[in-house]
């Protein structure tokens, strides 16, 4: 797989997907469900309904390629509280993700008038 940084759009699908999808069902999914384009250089990504399988479905200039990544005794943080059926993330941040580090808890900025 080409360096995850290679890529422009990083873009989760939030909603789970049937694994048993392959290529071209993902590919679908992209393409007339979501209306993006499967050709531009965007990694999309999808999982399962218990969150312990990801595919990540891309284009790489002479065709598509299909990763996999299954966890054995964890799940994918994924997001929860957000309305939108893709978010896009950074390369950072899916490095992360594929770590199984929840990127989806942030801290909060904390602003302080003076040390004690």
């Amino acid at each position: 797989m080409k360096s995850i940084s290679a890529f422009s759009n990083i873009l989760i699908h939030k909603n789970p997907v049937d694994m048993r999808k392959s290529i071209n069902g993902l590919s679908v999914i992209v393409s007339e469900g979501l209306k993006l384009d499967l050709k531009s250089p965007s990694l999309f990504v999808f999982t399962n309904r218990r969150r312990t399988h990801m595919k990540i479905l891309y284009f790489d200039k002479s065709g598509f390629a299909l990763w996999l990544k299954r966890l054995e005794s964890s799940k994918f943080s994924w997001p929860k509280n957000i309305d939108k059926d893709v978010v896009e993330i950074s390369a950072e941040d899916m490095e992360l993700l594929l770590d199984g580090v929840n990127v989806w808890t942030r801290f909060e900025k904390v602003d302080f008038e003076h040390v004690v």
